[in-house]
Order: C-alpha cells, then structure tokens, then sequence
C-alpha cells in the first residue's frame, strides 16, 4: 500500500483532479487574487510559482513580468501550458518537485506558495528552497490552510486528517513551526477562508540572507 503524502500519491490523485480542478478551487481565488495583489509584482520581475496546479495564479499577474511555473504532476503543468494559449504570458512551465529546485540561488525576485505547503511531504524543505531561490529583498505570497498559532489541535482534527491527507491535503501543519526553520521575515499574516483555517501570509528575504 503506498504511503500516505508522498510524491507518487500526488501525481497519482492530482492527475485524476486535473480535469475538475478548477471548477473545485474558484471558490477560493478571490483570496488567490489578494495574496498576489500583496506581492505588487512589476513587469519586468521574475516570478516562480511552486505547485502550480493548472495555472489558476496566472490569471492575476501581469502579462509582462516572466513567470516560471513548476508543478509535480505532468497532467498539471499540461494545463497551465493549455491555460496560457489565451492569455499568453512570458512563461516556462516545467515538471519539477517543489523540496529539490533546480535553480540557482537568488534566481526569482517573488515567489509564490498557494495551496502547497499543506499538501507537499515536506514543507520546511520547500521553504528553505522558495528562500533560497529568492533574491535578498524579495518577497513570498503564501495563500494556505493551517491550525490556529493559538489553539491546541483538537482530536477531532487529527482524525479528520486522517482523511483529507489521503485525498487532498494536510490540515494540521503548523506555520510557525515552519517558517521558524527560516530566515524570512513575516510582513503580513491575514485571516481568509473557512473562519481563518486558511491564512494569506507575506514574507521577505532579508538582505544578507
């Protein structure tokens, strides 16, 4: 039986959610919108987008900043290659995993993290990459679901999980937990969906970092 949370299981199930998955997620891509709008991308800007899923981030960047869209699930990275057709962006969309970047360092001025740090094995490895890539200055927009900082995570949670990291995502990662394995400042940290179980989280790369 194949582990719970692992690369294969994700290019297995999200290969299956690839023809319906943007009809599921829209209803979170007003908060999608906001975490981008934080970024303030201008167009001459690299941007990385990792976990891309079908390109839905796209719609809310600038047609000229340059955007390099990764995801792990080929079927994926088809529909974000098929999604710009009409909006013709400045865009390499590769399959990559989002623990192990290919890229140099400080290669991207903004990086973006929606709906990635739940489902990922990894997220403290993933972090530290999106960090790494980053240059001094630059910023991350993260758009996810995690427990509250100051709340203790119910049984009910820890059950539930159970279930929804089999098919979707984790719902018990701590973010502070992560990004304390960091050197990213916290800009901003807003309450979204599901009465703030989703979070819109902005952060910086300190010069010298």
């Amino acid at each position: 039986m194949m582990a719970v949370n692992t690369n294969q299981l994700n290019i297995f199930r999200y290969t299956l959610y690839a023809p319906v998955y943007d009809r599921v997620a829209k209803i979170l891509d007003r908060s999608r919108k906001r975490s981008i709008q934080q970024l303030n991308v201008q167009h001459h800007e690299k941007v990385l987008i990792v976990g891309a899923g079908t390109g839905m981030d796209l719609d809310h960047l600038p047609s000229e900043c340059i955007i390099t869209a990764t995801d792990i699930t080929p079927a994926m990275v088809n529909r974000i290659n098929r999604r710009n057709v009409k909006l013709n962006h400045r865009l390499e969309a590769m399959v990559m995993d989002g623990q192990n970047l290919t890229f140099g360092n400080a290669s991207f001025d903004k990086v973006i993290l929606h709906l990635i740090l739940s489902v990922i094995p990894n997220p403290i490895k993933t972090i530290r990459e999106a960090e790494r890539v980053l240059k001094p200055g630059g910023r991350i927009a993260i758009y996810d679901k995690f427990v509250h900082p100051y709340k203790k995570l119910s049984n009910t949670r820890k059950i539930s999980n159970l279930f929804t990291n089999l098919f979707f995502s984790n719902i018990t990662r701590n973010f502070e937990t992560i990004v304390a394995q960091t050197s990213l400042k916290i800009i901003s940290d807003q309450k979204a969906d599901l009465g703030g179980n989703f979070r819109i989280i902005l952060l910086e790369k300190q010069s010298g970092s």
